[in-house]
């Protein structure tokens, strides 16, 4: 049965070479994905990790080294995982002091991960963490009870959506969307109501309720 208003996650992988200047194409691809897929509360201790797993590829199996980043969703939890070839130079969480210029990566993945771990194969390892969504399935909105109504409203209007909208349906979905803000402002006009003191008060609630959730 097909999940109206759902987010497709589907898992995705993008080879590299370990060098530091990859490092911050990598960190911006995770934030564009992580971007499509609503995961905005989570990006950057996502960044952070996909930092910190790639520069300890870089200092410990070495330079140059071919690797792999791995993103997916395991339930409600956002994977990250990194593998190279070398099962021997195994990923340690140390205790770094405070002026110690190495040490501190796998510490500040394990502060920031809910979990994560190592996964030893004959000719290759693959070093992971696990972050937290908000999320109640691996396919569902990040924004609660407001974005799950919507979804509901819009599978109506979906049913009867015009037959010229053949783009993707991101774009269906915000097709669908303005008509059903636009019947709203023509019930409440209908009703006597202030339409643009509605639409001027309807977009405070919003951005109100979108800087508690970046608190």
């Amino acid at each position: 049965m097909e999940c109206t208003g759902c987010v497709p996650r589907k898992p995705w992988d993008i080879p590299f070479v370990a060098e530091p200047r990859e490092v911050p194409a990598l960190r911006r691809i995770v934030r564009l994905h992580l971007g499509l897929w609503g995961l905005y509360e989570v990006s950057e201790a996502a960044q952070l990790c996909v930092t910190e797993l790639v520069s300890n590829v870089i200092t410990h199996v070495g330079s140059g080294t071919p690797a792999t980043l791995a993103v997916s969703m395991n339930g409600t939890r956002l994977r990250i995982e990194v593998h190279d070839p070398d099962a021997r130079a195994l990923p340690t969480l140390v205790e770094a002091g405070a002026d110690s210029e190495s040490g501190r990566g796998m510490a500040l993945v394990d502060a920031v991960a809910d979990r994560w771990g190592v996964l030893l194969y004959p000719d290759r390892k693959t070093t992971w963490c696990e972050l937290s969504t908000q999320l109640s399935s691996s396919d569902g909105h990040s924004r609660g009870a407001r974005v799950a109504r919507a979804g509901a409203m819009l599978g109506v209007y979906g049913a009867t959506q015009p037959s010229w909208v053949t783009a993707p349906s991101t774009l269906g979905a915000e097709v669908a969307a303005i008509d059903v803000i636009a019947d709203l402002l023509h019930w409440l006009q209908a009703h006597g109501c202030d339409v643009d003191e509605a639409l001027d008060r309807a977009q405070l609630h919003f951005e109100a309720e979108l800087a508690r959730g970046e608190e």
